[in-house]
């Protein structure tokens, strides 16, 4: 069964127009552009153009065009950034305990600096 899509996630909004984004790529499936509240000197969003709640969702429904093509354009974003060679990090929230906070899928990419643990121990 598919998960529930607000078509008026932030996300979706981005994609319609209504909403601006400092784009850096975008193909037929999906768009890449700056978080407006970065957290490293590179953070990019990479989105599918699809109505897809997240990872789960967009793996279970997504043809494989779009599923190739979005994560093409994450290697492609990583080298475009200039974050490839020196490493990055990729962070896809899933669901409540992973603190997901808008409903449709997104990659983070972080870079540009030493990003340290993963995560911490407990």
């Amino acid at each position: 069964m598919a998960k529930a899509y607000d078509s008026n996630n932030i996300f979706a909004r981005i994609l319609r127009g209504e909403i601006p984004c400092k784009k850096v790529h975008e193909t037929p499936y999906s768009l890449a552009f700056h978080d407006i509240n970065p957290l490293a000197p590179t953070h990019v969003l990479v989105i599918p153009k699809g109505a897809y709640v997240d990872m789960d969702d967009f793996t279970a429904r997504a043809s494989d065009a779009e599923i190739a093509d979005l994560f093409r354009a994450v290697g492609d974003v990583a080298r475009e950034q200039g974050v490839a060679e020196p490493g990055y990090r990729l962070l896809s929230n899933c669901g409540a305990d992973a603190h997901q906070e808008v409903p449709h899928l997104h990659i983070h990419i972080f870079g540009g600096r030493h990003l340290g643990r993963m995560l911490d121990k407990g």
